[in-house]
């Protein structure tokens, strides 16, 4: 009796994830090449997954809705969502986890510079907030989305998100109101 239920046990740790179309819960997605890390290859048809964000500009410290949405009738398991300047492949800013099905990602050493998936329940959207940093370029917010074992598309991308100088800052960064005040005293 004893070595059947060890079968049982070993036959639902080891298959079931897999017969369901998802790998076990340690799957995950590196950082920099945005590919999972079980053996398949990416999809290269075009995704049926939209990046959406609140504001086409920031200023540092700027929070942007990010929605990661399935088109028609597709659905997602997994996912993997960062923020990258334009040609850059280093994540930039934090995300605040606001939704259940998701959770924050120390990519590069820094905390929240990435979120995932925290199950795999079939998603039709997820949504979260990230906060901009301090001296940052034009970005896109890139991701790998995990259909299933054998689908997933990795590089689904944002429109370009663009910073902006704010009107009181010149280009050195000062306050225009103290540089006037200098020269006058």
């Amino acid at each position: 009796m004893k070595g059947h239920s060890c079968f049982i046990f070993l036959f639902c740790g080891i298959f079931l994830p897999r017969i369901f179309g998802f790998p076990q819960t340690n799957t995950s997605i590196d950082c920099d090449s945005l590919l999972p890390n079980y053996e398949a290859e990416p999809q290269t048809s075009t995704p049926p997954y939209l990046i959406a964000v609140s504001f086409d500009q920031f200023e540092p410290g700027n929070e942007i809705q990010v929605t990661l949405e399935a088109l028609k009738e597709a659905s997602f398991k997994g996912f993997h969502l960062q923020a990258r300047e334009v040609e850059g492949d280093v994540p930039v800013g934090t995300f605040k986890i606001t939704d259940p099905n998701t959770k924050g990602l120390d990519c590069h050493n820094m905390t929240n510079s990435a979120i995932s998936h925290a199950n795999s329940d079939l998603k039709q959207k997820i949504t979260t907030t990230w906060i901009a940093p301090h001296d940052t370029r034009e970005l896109q917010f890139i991701a790998t989305v995990v259909q299933d074992l054998e689908k997933f598309w990795v590089g689904v991308q944002s429109k370009t998100v663009t910073p902006t100088l704010s009107k009181s800052v010149n280009v050195t960064g000062k306050s225009k109101r103290k540089v006037w005040y200098k020269y006058i005293c």
